[in-house]
């Protein structure tokens, strides 16, 4: 197959904050460069037009971003210190903190809202506004944007430095073959690629274990967070509040928390994030968020209004310790792909930014330098050590590994990491974490039997009902995220042995996919007595149905959880067709 190349210099794949404020900075830096060696008032050569692509895989810019979103604005200040008065779509500053602790029936709130929680100064934002807002501005600064191009598989010359990309083909029918649209994907090739994917990008798993980049540090872990938008009737929660929640309905060995921010327009945002490395293998995050709106002042909270969108997305929680090396041979890594999110305070838009901007900083060095080897792209790293955001992440080093031995210790050590620095348990430098889904216990550890209803609500979720209110189902939840994927192409969710998911899958976990999934991707389908080739679950062929996963891969909203949290790991997302998945207006 011949496929057409394109020379680029500098390749950014994903059109998210880290992404865009990079490449919008390097424009920038460029552009000065020039100038001022034209007028003689800097030394050396004009580097001359450097053409700087972006790619990404939604159909516009912003489509499949989401988050809560507080923003602290010290990132976005130093990319552009008069964003208000350039038009940042900002939803209000925070004008009130609360922070709630819920039991079953009640709501306490604390006398003093935790420091890491205090968000004065900062703005609630629509992340998805905020990134088509910038998107605008690179394209403004000559920055090539490419829409509705997937990076299917990075490019490696024969000593595997990193040369650019390769994009997904079009055209491709469901049984692999072409159809008459048919478009082969294109050789991306660039000095410098940067990757900015958010978490868990696919790309950047396959190019972080074939180059080693992880080597000594801790696992990543994750957190998934689901939200809806609700329109309100009246002013009951006023714009620029923000309430964070801790307590029911997560149980005390699973971390998780809630959050309710105004917005403009009588618009509430509120959402649940519960942590990727819980133990109960029926705890399902969508149930988690249905029963956390169930609550009374919740349920007050929400009555006789309307949920108008709904969205999901994992969030990276690792830390300092799990962040992987940042640069290769042509490679740099930013965002979430990097790790910089800080899970205490939930912020990681800021440091998003500034990372994309440190980024391009050292590529401008390596242009002029004309040097694109790991050696001369470690200034990366050393910028990155200079700059805030490692002291930030420093001083909660350990916050999200406390975690693993519960509520209560985990909040102590996080008390602790203030007298302390940051260590665990106020003298350990480095707590030790494991992937998180080597946490999941199997179905008999909590006397659960094999979960043949495939929802698992029988057995943990016992007082939950989707009643259409306040409480909906997943596909209605999915319906409202405006999914969107051509049903006549491959699957992008790969099963690397299905026939686990029929016989170990179901006996020790009772498929756990079918949960933790928050858009119904993956279904347990009977097949009938005696289909061949398929085993039965603990009973003679002629009693039990026989099952097999059916993926309903044309319900996602790109998450990544399925990835991240199969026990056998032998789910691998990768991406789909350009353009399609979620479209996450306002969000």
């Amino acid at each position: 197959m011949e496929r057409e190349t394109l020379d680029f210099d500098v390749v950014f794949v994903g059109a998210g904050p880290a992404n865009l404020s990079g490449a919008l900075h390097l424009a920038r830096l460029i552009k000065a460069h020039n100038e001022g060696v034209a007028k003689g008032d800097r030394a050396g050569k004009p580097l001359g037009d450097v053409e700087i692509a972006v790619i990404e895989k939604g159909a516009t810019v912003g489509a499949h971003i989401l988050s809560g979103a507080v923003m602290d604005p010290k990132g976005l200040k130093e990319l552009m210190p008069d964003f208000i008065e350039q038009g940042a779509p900002l939803e209000s500053p925070v004008n009130e903190d609360y922070f709630l602790y819920l039991t079953k029936k009640r709501a306490i709130r604390s006398p003093i809202t935790p420091p890491p929680l205090m968000n004065h100064g900062y703005y609630i934002v629509s992340l998805n506004r905020l990134t088509a807002w910038l998107g605008e501005k690179c394209e403004e600064a000559g920055v090539n944007i490419f829409p509705e191009f997937p990076g299917a598989d990075v490019l490696y010359d024969e000593d595997d430095r990193v040369i650019g990309v390769r994009t997904g083909d079009k055209g491709i029918d469901k049984e692999g073959k072409p159809k008459p649209n048919y478009e082969p994907g294109v050789d991306l090739h660039a000095k410098v690629t940067v990757l900015g994917e958010g978490p868990r990008g696919s790309l950047a798993k396959q190019l972080i274990q074939r180059l080693n980049l992880n080597e000594g540090r801790e696992p990543q872990v994750y957190s998934i967070g689901v939200k809806e938008l609700w329109e309100l009737p009246d002013d009951r929660y006023p714009t620029g509040r923000v309430t964070h929640t801790l307590g029911f309905p997560s149980d005390v060995h699973t971390y998780g928390g809630g959050w309710i921010y105004g917005m403009q327009n009588r618009i509430l945002n509120l959402g649940y994030v519960t942590g990727l490395d819980y133990q109960d293998p029926l705890l399902d995050p969508h149930a988690e968020f249905q029963r956390f709106k169930q609550h009374p002042f919740l349920a007050k909270l929400l009555e006789g209004g309307k949920m108008i969108r709904y969205g999901a997305k994992t969030i990276v929680a690792g830390g300092y310790f799990a962040m992987p090396q940042l640069y290769a041979d042509g490679l740099l890594l930013v965002g979430d792909c990097a790790g910089f999110l800080n899970s205490q305070r939930l912020k990681g838009i800021h440091s998003a930014i500034k990372s994309g901007m440190l980024a391009a900083e050292a590529i401008f060095e390596a242009l002029v330098a004309e040097d694109f080897s790991a050696r001369q792209l470690k200034r990366y790293e050393q910028l990155v050590n200079d700059s805030w955001i490692i002291p930030e992440l420093r001083k909660v080093r350990n916050f999200h590994a406390a975690f693993k031995h519960g509520r209560w210790l985990g909040l102590a050590n996080a008390g602790l990491q203030f007298v302390t620095g940051g260590r665990s348990w106020g003298f350990r430098d480095r707590a030790r974490s494991e992937a998180g889904h080597r946490e999941m216990k199997k179905l008999s550890a909590f006397g659960y039997k094999a979960d043949k209803s495939g929802d698992g609500i029988a057995q943990r979720y016992t007082d939950l009902r989707f009643d259409g209110k306040v409480t909906f189902n997943k596909l209605t939840d999915v319906y409202h995220a405006a999914v969107g994927h051509d049903e006549d192409q491959p699957a992008h969710l790969h099963i690397l042995d299905p026939n686990i998911c029929a016989t170990r899958c179901a006996e020790e976990f009772g498929n756990p996919c079918q949960r933790f999934c928050p858009a119904a991707v993956y279904e347990m389908v009977d097949l009938g007595p005696q289909a061949s080739g398929v085993p039965a679950l603990n009973a003679p062929d002629s009693e039990v149905p026989q099952r097999r996963l059916q993926i309903n891969f044309s319900n996602c909203v790109h998450c990544k959880t399925c990835d991240i949290m199969d026990p056998y790991q032998i789910i691998n997302w990768v991406t789909p067709e350009g353009g399609g998945g979620p479209d996450y207006k306002g969000m």
